[in-house]
């Protein structure tokens, strides 16, 4: 076995440890388990509002500390664990839920009392045999819908449950793949992404045909989007449901601009692959999106990937966006409108009878202001 091929095992065997023995974890045992894992200056990056931890004795007081007191019974299920190398660092990344009794409130959502299913998608910069640097991306929407709170329009594709398992139930790679096979599926995911560069905005507009995505794309392909978003079955709804909704909000592909941020390193094993990006430049906001109209600002953005290959084609993907953060930079705060619907809730009246942004003016009945709500 290869160095590096040794060290991906390694690696992959630090990560899944960790994930297993915070699943078993009493709140005295948390602090050795992540300072086991994890470099003592890690940087550790989440979804809005957590954003940036420098260091483990943070993560556990500002990350799990809330975590384990909102869901004391909160256990990880991953449904896909990789790694490999890429621009000469050591990746691991995996995809699942966490799942616990929600008993206090989490990020100011009010509690439940009921399960609830928390989508994540993580990457992991691996250095000595530790974690050195993670980023993740946490479904928070999907927790504000599992409270009742519905902050952004119905989305096109299908919300609500859990997104669809990989096929054949092989995303955990614990064991060595075959080096042939990681390489086919990293090819394919490469050929599927210069094929969505080909799209030139004020050319196309709405037209998805020059990227030539039926090449890639298995006939039953599964696009599994955020909360927001929703998932979606075959090309015709990926290109109705996601790709032109966003396209026309944020086309711009090859900016001639530094993009910044950090680039998550693209390692695939097996039918596998995963690639993401953290804080990136990608696109001015030329167009409407989700109701709410363009800014024009240069916008970043926190995505992940994960592919699996079918022979020729790709059958699943999944992409966990920090769509809190998209939202935050078009001057719309998503937090606030939930707590306007919960400041309502607690008055009696329910977020269905209202205006997205949760205003009744003065004199409005609330069945004229539900006219405006979306």
């Amino acid at each position: 076995m290869s160095d590096w091929k040794a060290r991906n095992q390694k690696n992959k065997a630090v990560v899944w440890e960790y994930w297993q023995r915070m699943n078993h974890a009493r709140p005295q045992e948390v602090a050795g388990i992540v300072d086991k894992a994890f470099h003592k200056d890690v940087d550790w990056n989440g979804p809005q509002p957590i954003n940036q931890i420098r260091g483990s004795d943070a993560l556990i007081k500002e990350f799990w500390q809330p975590l384990l007191h909102s869901f004391p019974d909160i256990r990880r299920k991953a449904d896909i664990l990789i790694g490999g190398v890429d621009k000469d660092e050591d990746w691991v990344s995996g995809i699942g839920y966490l799942t616990g009794t929600f008993v206090h409130d989490w990020l100011g959502i009010p509690a439940t009392g009921k399960k609830t299913n928390i989508h994540f998608g993580q990457f992991f910069v691996m250095r000595d045999e530790k974690i050195a640097e993670s980023y993740c991306i946490l479904d928070v929407l999907a927790v504000f819908k599992q409270a009742g709170f519905q902050v952004l329009p119905n989305a096109y594709g299908r919300e609500g449950g859990k997104v669809q398992k990989p096929r054949g139930g092989d995303g955990i790679q614990l064991v060595e793949q075959d080096e042939l096979e990681g390489r086919k599926t990293k090819q394919l995911v490469s050929a599927m992404g210069n094929g969505l560069m080909r799209y030139v905005r004020n050319r196309d507009m709405e037209d998805m045909n020059t990227m030539e995505q039926h090449h890639y794309w298995h006939p039953d392909f599964h696009w599994m989007g955020p909360t927001g978003i929703g998932t979606t079955h075959s090309i015709e709804e990926f290109q109705d449901f996601h790709q032109r909704p966003w396209l026309i909000g944020f086309g711009d592909r090859e900016l001639d601009i530094e993009p910044g941020g950090r680039y998550m390193g693209f390692h695939g094993e097996g039918q596998y692959a995963a690639v993401g990006v953290w804080d990136y430049k990608f696109s001015t906001n030329h167009g409407q999106y989700q109701d709410i109209p363009a800014t024009g600002k240069m916008m970043t953005i926190r995505d992940f990937d994960w592919y699996k290959r079918d022979g020729n084609f790709l059958i699943q993907n999944w992409i966990p966006i920090d769509i809190i953060d998209i939202f935050k930079q078009m001057d719309v705060d998503l937090f606030d409108r939930m707590h306007r619907q919960n400041e309502l809730r607690k008055r009696g009246i329910n977020w269905w009878d209202l205006p997205l942004d949760g205003e009744i003016a003065a004199g409005e009945s609330v069945a004229a202001a539900s006219l405006r709500r979306f």
